[in-house]
C-alpha cells in the first residue's frame, strides 16, 4: 500500500525553506534569495516515488509583526497551513539560540495535533561536534516527533528525511499524477521567477514592495513562449531603481528571467517588462487580491 500526504514547511524567514522544496523534488519551482518576505504564498510541490507521494507544502516565513496587509496575508497563510498538513516540517538554522520569533512558532505548533519533525538545516555550516548541543538546547521545546539534521543545499541526509516524512503520511493512493511537480500554473511561476531576479538585482530598500503581474502568456505553434509582464512597485522613486540609467536594470532582471524560463520550458521566450507604479499597494485589498494575495476559505 502506498502512502500519500501533505508535509508543510515552516520556519523564520531566510531558514532555506524554498530551497530545501526544491531539492528534494529535484526541480527548481520556489523562488530563492537572502532576502525576507521572498515566499508570500502558499506552494505545493510534488516528490513521487515507489514508497507513494509527498506534497511539501512552502510557506512564508513566519513573522513576529507585520507591517502591512501583505504581512498579515503571509501570516494567515503560514499558521492557516498548520492543521491543514499530516506533518510539519519545522525548518531552523543550526544555532543553539532559541529567539521570541521561534518561540511563537512553537505556541502555534502546539495548537495542533499533526506531527512534528524539527529539521535542522544548513549542517554543511558547522562542525560535527556542535549538532548534539544544538540537538539539546531544541529537543525540549515541543514534543518533537523526529528531529532530522539536513543540508537542503548540499542535499544531505534528504533520502533520510524523506523516510521519516513517510512515517507519518496516511495509506492512499496518489493524490496527483506521477508527472506533475507542482500544483502551480506555468503563469504563476514565470511571474514569481522575474520576482526573484528583482530581489537578487536591486537595491535593498526596493524588492519588498515589488509584485509581479503576467499581462500575457502565449506559446506559439513554433514553440516560442511570449510573456508579457509588469513589475509593480509602491514608489516613483523605486520606479527608476527598477529601470535602472538607460534601461539597464530592467534588462538585467529580464536576462536573467528568461534564462530560467527557458530552461523551465524547454525552448525560447520572448520575455517583455514593464515597470508600473501603484503606490502603497500592500495595504490595497483590491489590488493584494488582484496581485494573487487572496485568502481563501476553507
Amino acid at each position: 500500500m502506498t502512502k500519500s500526504g501533505f508535509a508543510a514547511i515552516i520556519g523564520r524567514p531566510n531558514v532555506g525553506k524554498s530551497t530545501l522544496m526544491n531539492h528534494m523534488i529535484g526541480q527548481k519551482i520556489a523562488i530563492t534569495s537572502n532576502r525576507p518576505q521572498t515566499t508570500r504564498n502558499r506552494i505545493e510541490t510534488v516528490y513521487t516515488c515507489d514508497d507513494g507521494q509527498v506534497i511539501f507544502i512552502d510557506t512564508p516565513g513566519f513573522m513576529r509583526k507585520t507591517a502591512n496587509k501583505l504581512g498579515e496575508y503571509m501570516m494567515d497563510v503560514s499558521v492557516g497551513t498548520l492543521g491543514d498538513a499530516d506533518v510539519i516540517l519545522w525548518l531552523i538554522e543550526p544555532s543553539s539560540y532559541i529567539g521570541d520569533g521561534d518561540r511563537e512558532i512553537a505556541a502555534a505548533i502546539r495548537k495542533v495535533s499533526t506531527p512534528v519533525i524539527l529539521v535542522i538545516n544548513k549542517i554543511d555550516t558547522i562542525k560535527h561536534e556542535q549538532l548534539l548541543g544544538i540537538i539539546d538546547t531544541w529537543k525540549d521545546l515541543c514534543e518533537f516527533d523526529e528531529i532530522v539534521p539536513v543540508s537542503g543545499l548540499k542535499e544531505k541526509n534528504l533520502s533520510g528525511l524523506l523516510d521519516c516524512i513517510f512515517k507519518y503520511l496516511p495509506e492512499g493512493p496518489l493524490l496527483y499524477d506521477e508527472d506533475t511537480l507542482t500544483d502551480q500554473p506555468m503563469r504563476q511561476i514565470a511571474a514569481e521567477i522575474i520576482r526573484e531576479k528583482a530581489l537578487q538585482l536591486l537595491n535593498k530598500e526596493v524588492p519588498h514592495g515589488i509584485a509581479v503581474t503576467i499581462e500575457r502568456y502565449h506559446v506559439r505553434e513554433d514553440g516560442l513562449t511570449e510573456i508579457e509582464a509588469s513589475i509593480i512597485c509602491e514608489k516613483d522613486s523605486h520606479k527608476g531603481i527598477v529601470i535602472g540609467k538607460g534601461g539597464s536594470m530592467l534588462k538585467r532582471i529580464g536576462q536573467a528571467a528568461r534564462r530560467d524560463l527557458e530552461e523551465l520550458t524547454e525552448g525560447k521566450v520572448f520575455l517583455k517588462l514593464f515597470v508600473k507604479v501603484r503606490k502603497d499597494w500592500r495595504d490595497n485589498p483590491v489590488l493584494l487580491r488582484d496581485y494573487g494575495y487572496e485568502k481563501k476559505e476553507s
